[in-house]
Order: structure tokens, then C-alpha cells, then sequence
């Protein structure tokens, strides 16, 4: 009874907003019930990791070996597995990939408990030790908030669209204090092209999610950044050989990550298997080093407040390598270079996370280790750790996740750094560049860029992503059999709506076709209706259609072949229906007028 009323309420609300509110007005509103629930939901998934963190670490000591390492990080994977499985019931992993796929394929539709259980999952498993970030979860929980506001309020495909990068947007901003970013991040990652009509929702929800993650959380940045070193000419060399190594950094972030989790993926018929491989993988690295522990921004810190190398000795605590300031670049290079296992195995196993701020910390890691490398050679000028640190960070996300702008504006807002735009300008580019050479989609699309099912800045490829091959198959026809005689044909023909007439198997496996206007020099020759038989009058069709070709396909194949019609089968040769070219034409000319809408 409380549901159907809550329905009725809702339905009532509906028709009273319908007269007096217009959509463009809700939109705003919405914008910014998207923009205070994001950052809420990223303060509270926050406030839970911090929780679990100091409850199951609080007893470790700083300068020696911690074997409980071993143990929290299986047990955080084993419960999330558990939540996910007999809970959830659902894969709420890949975050960012699963708000792409809902925007190509699911009419940017997110199920409704994916605006609460992504903060769950990830918060166990991060809090428990598991090496992944918490945006990607937020990401998705933000757009989710977004489309369910909207499909509550009956609002069309291309309105959703724009609310799921308005929670987008909001998440990025509210968990990093970077409104800027979070706007660029929905340009660039969830390739959602901003009309004028579209612009001031987005920036409603990325301010309105900025200034309440700052009444909750106050107002200095991430970090503590204080500019020690201006930015000169002569630190573009070194500048420039950073973006180009961590180009390289990204190739092998993004290779090792697909490799790893292909491996695990072989491992998914044997649960407890996966659990224990990835398990005793991940308790390893962060037991050799525990900087691996968690998302890693308290490692971060040490490099980009640190002054001195008693300041970045920290990073090292609670290792083997505690207190043995020899061994810091060997350490800061081990922990770059595993950090993709951990990553890989924390999810692999069954845990939920992000990739988003492992690329921050490789990245990191990276520059710090690039200009400690550089400075202790003494390669040329001497470059600030702490710099590049941030450089590093930028260059390796721009990369991986194919988003200069998003870099270059994070980190900046991130410390209040601006007077690095140069400097980052320059090695996110380096990067950026260097990584297309070898990648040409982001960690989160190229998944679905192999399906054919991702939405880009191409508006032609973009329309025929969203166009769906269920909506334009005409599934009602009129079918014969092959031994038909051609009288019975002709009957078949007066009943029949279409021009064609499939010819079926006893199977329902198409063999061929029969072209009326092929047949008109013999339908009224009576004498004829006993002598021919159907398999003699059908002919091939022109090509068939699969059910699960992409529409740039099946665009492809009509101007190849000049064809008015043409069948469509399933995976088993069962005949599924007709796409025609005049209603394929139409529908793709409605999606260009509201695409292209204002």
C-alpha cells in the first residue's frame, strides 16, 4: 500500500509539474539536487573509508613490519564479493565503462541501486586495503542519482543523457574541490557535447557540488601546496622528457591492467580461486609495501608538502625498507611498477574500485621518481621533486584516460597550483601524444570501442551508437514455405502488406525471398499457378543483416548494395525481421534534429 501511494503521490507531482514547471526549468532544478547529492554521497563514502582505515590500523607502528598486511585486504575483497553477490545481485564493477555503456546503449538508464551500492562496495573494499580509487564508484553513483531524477520525472533520452554528465560532473567536482575539472571530465570521459542549452546545467551541479564538499569538508585544498620553484625555460627539456616517459607509463598501466584482468577473468567459473589468487597477490605487494594500501593520497602528500628527504622518508613507513634513506628511489620505482597488480588483483578478485586515482598515484610516483633520478645524477638544472610529483600526476591521468584538459585543471585546483598551467600544459601533451601512438581510446572506452558501442565527439558515429537495431526491425511479415505452390504464392501475396515475402525453412531459417515486382510478367497467368513452386521463384536477398551488428554497419551495407529492405537474422539463421531504408533513413534524421537541439 506505502508503494503504490508513493507512486500515486509521485504521478500527481508529475501532471502538477508538467503545467506549471517546464522542462528546462526542472532540468536546472535538478542540476542542483545532482550537484548536493553527489557531493554528499562522495562526503559520506569518504567519512566510511576513513572509519574503517583507522579502526583497522590505528594499532600499526610507524618503523616496523605490519603482518596484519597480509590479512585485512583478503577479508575487505571477501565481504564485498559477499555484498555484491547475495545483496546487490548485480556487476557494479568498471564504474566509469558502465556509465559509457548506459549512455550508448541503454538510453542513459543506470538501475536505481547503483546510486547507493557503488559507495558500499568500494568503501569495504578500500577501507580494508584494497589499492583502487573511490571516484570511479562516485562517478557512477553520481550519474545514476542523475538518470533516476530523470526518469522519474518521464524526462526524454537526450535530457537523461545530460543529467547522468550532470552527476558526472558533480562527482569529479565534489570529491576533488575542481569544478573546472568536472566539467572537462564530462567533455572529455563521458564525451557529452555541451550545447548552450546544456553548459548551465552542468555548471550548476559542478559549483553547487564544490561549494557543499566545502561546507563539509572546509576550505583548503587536497594539498598543502606551497611554490618553491617558479617554472623557467630551462626546465623544458626535462619537462617534456617527463610527459614523454609517462606516455610510456600509461601504455604499460593500461597493457599490464587488460592482461591482468583477462587472467582473472579466466577465473570467474571458480570464485573462491579468484578470491585467494588475487587475495594472496594483493596482501603481498602491501605487506612488501604498504604504500599500495588504499587509494594511496596520503603517500601522494608526502612527496607534494614534503621539503626535505626526511619528509619523503615517510613514505617508506611501516615497510622493511623503513629508515634506510639509500633505498627510497629503489622503493618509490617498486611501488610505480606494482601498483597496477594491486590494482588489478583488488578488482579481479572481487573487490569494487576505480582506476582513476591509481592513475594519479603511478603517476606520482613517476615524477617524483623521474626528478629524484634526474637531480641525483645531476642531469642538467635541478628539478623540483615536488613539481613533478604534480606534473607526473597529470601527465599519466591525461594519458590513460585520453583527457588533457582534465589533468591539466585537476591538479591545478587540486593544490591551487596555478601557476603551473605551463609546466602541465606541456607534459600532459607530451603524454597525451606519445600514448596515441599506441592507444587510441581511454582505460574506460576501449572496452566498448572494440563493441562498436562507444559515444564520441563524431556526431555520425554518435547517432548511429544510439540508434538501436530493435526499434527500426519490422518483425510483422508474411512468410512461405520453399514446396509452396504458386498459386498458394499469389494468395500469400494479396494478404501480404509488403513487397517481399521471406521464404522459411521448417526451422524458420530464411533461404530466401520473393520480390513481387519480380514476378509481374507471370502473377496473372493462371495456367502457371500448379506448374512453378516457390523454391523456383525466390531469389537471394541482397545481403543479410545480423541482430547484433552495429548501426554503422548495417548504414554501410544498405549503400553498398542499393537495397530497399533487408532481412535481418539471428545468431541461429532464425529470420527476426525486415529493416527497411526509408524507415532506417527516417529514424536516423529524427536522432540528427534532437541531437542537435538546443
Amino acid at each position: 500500500m506505502e508503494v503504490s501511494a508513493k507512486l500515486d503521490f509521485l504521478s500527481r507531482f508529475d501532471v502538477w509539474r508538467q503545467k506549471h514547471v517546464s522542462d528546462r526549468e526542472l532540468v536546472l532544478v535538478l542540476a542542483f539536487a545532482i550537484g548536493f547529492l553527489a557531493s554528499l554521497a562522495a562526503y559520506i563514502l569518504h567519512i566510511i573509508i576513513g572509519q574503517i582505515e583507522e579502526l583497522v590500523t590505528s594499532g600499526f607502528h610507524v618503523m616496523t613490519i605490519n603482518w596484519l598486511y597480509l590479512l585485512y585486504p583478503v577479508i575487505g575483497i571477501w565481504l564485498t564479493s559477499l555484498f555484491v553477490k547475495y545483496i546487490v545481485r548485480d556487476n557494479i564493477s568498471h564504474g566509469i565503462t558502465r556509465v559509457l555503456y548506459a549512455i550508448s546503449t541503454k538510453q542513459s538508464r543506470l538501475k536505481a541501486h547503483n546510486t547507493w551500492s557503488s559507495i558500499v562496495a568500494s568503501a569495504i573494499t578500500i577501507g580494508f586495503g584494497g589499492s583502487v580509487g573511490a571516484e570511479a564508484p562516485i562517478v557512477l553513483t553520481g550519474s545514476a542519482i542523475g538518470s533516476n531524477l530523470g526518469r522519474i520525472f518521464h524526462l526524454d533520452n537526450r535530457t537523461l543523457m545530460l543529467l547522468v554528465g550532470c552527476g558526472a560532473t558533480a562527482a569529479v567536482s565534489g570529491i576533488f574541490k575542481a569544478p573546472i575539472a568536472g566539467l572537462v571530465f564530462t567533455l572529455e570521459v563521458l564525451m557529452v557535447d555541451l550545447t548552450m542549452a546544456s553548459l548551465l546545467p552542468i555548471l550548476i551541479s559542478s559549483v553547487t557540488a564544490t561549494c557543499f564538499s566545502y561546507f563539509f569538508t572546509g576550505g583548503s585544498p587536497m594539498y598543502h601546496f606551497q611554490m618553491d620553484y617558479l617554472w623557467s625555460l630551462e626546465r623544458v627539456p626535462p619537462t617534456i622528457l617527463l610527459g614523454i616517459a609517462c606516455g610510456f607509463i600509461s601504455l604499460y598501466f593500461m597493457r599490464l591492467m587488460s592482461w591482468c584482468e583477462n587472467g582473472y577473468g579466466k577465473l570467474s567459473k571458480y570464485p573462491y580461486l579468484k578470491l585467494l589468487v588475487g587475495g594472496l597477490v594483493l596482501s603481498s605487494l602491501i605487506f612488501l609495501f604498504p604504500s599500495l594500501y588504499g587509494e594511496g593520497y596520503n603517500s601522494l602528500g608526502l612527496f607534494i608538502e614534503g621539503k626535505t628527504e626526511a619528509d619523503w622518508m615517510q613514505v617508506m613507513s611501516g615497510s622493511m625498507f623503513a629508515g634506510q634513506t639509500n633505498l627510497l628511489v629503489l622503493y618509490v620505482g617498486f611501488v610505480m611498477l606494482t601498483k597496477v597488480f594491486a590494482t588489478s588483483a583488488t578488482n579481479g578478485a572481487g573487490g569494487c574500485g576505480g582506476t582513476f586515482a591509481p592513475a594519479l598515484f603511478i603517476g606520482g610516483f613517476g615524477g617524483f621518481f623521474f626528478a629524484r633520478l634526474w637531480n641525483i645524477q645531476q642531469l642538467g638544472v635541478y628539478v623540483p621533486e615536488k613539481n613533478f610529483t604534480l606534473y607526473g600526476m597529470a601527465a599519466v591521468m591525461a594519458a590513460v584516460m585520453h583527457a588533457p584538459l582534465t589533468g591539466i585543471f585537476l591538479i591545478a585546483e587540486l593544490t591551487g597550483g596555478y601557476q603551473l598551467f605551463i609546466p602541465l600544459i606541456i607534459v600532459t601533451i607530451c603524454s597525451y601524444l606519445t600514448i596515441n601512438i599506441f592507444e587510441h581510446h581511454s582505460i574506460y572506452a576501449v572496452r566498448l570501442a572494440k563493441q562498436g558501442k562507444l559515444l564520441t565527439h563524431h556526431t555520425d558515429k554518435s547517432i548511429l551508437t544510439l540508434m538501436t537495431m530493435d526499434k527500426i526491425i519490422d518483425r510483422d511479415f508474411t512468410s512461405v514455405a520453399p514446396d509452396m505452390e504458386m498459386g498458394q504464392l499469389i494468395h500469400a501475396l494479396s494478404s501480404s502488406r509488403n513487397d517481399y515475402i521471406p521464404v522459411l525453412n521448417e526451422s524458420g531459417c530464411l533461404m530466401g525471398e520473393i520480390d513481387i515486382t519480380k514476378l509481374r510478367h507471370i502473377i496473372f497467368r493462371t495456367e502457371l499457378y500448379h506448374r512453378f513452386h516457390v523454391s523456383q521463384l525466390m531469389t537471394a536477398p541482397a545481403a543479410t543483416l545480423g541482430v547484433n551488428d552495429p548501426m554503422e554497419d548495417v548504414m554501410k551495407t544498405f549503400d553498398s548494395t542499393g537495397a530497399q529492405y533487408l532481412p535481418v537474422v539471428g545468431l541461429d539463421g532464425h529470420l527476426v525481421g525486415y529493416i527497411s531504408r526509408i524507415r532506417l533513413y527516417s529514424m536516423y534524421r529524427q536522432f540528427v534534429a534532437d541531437f542537435s537541439a538546443e
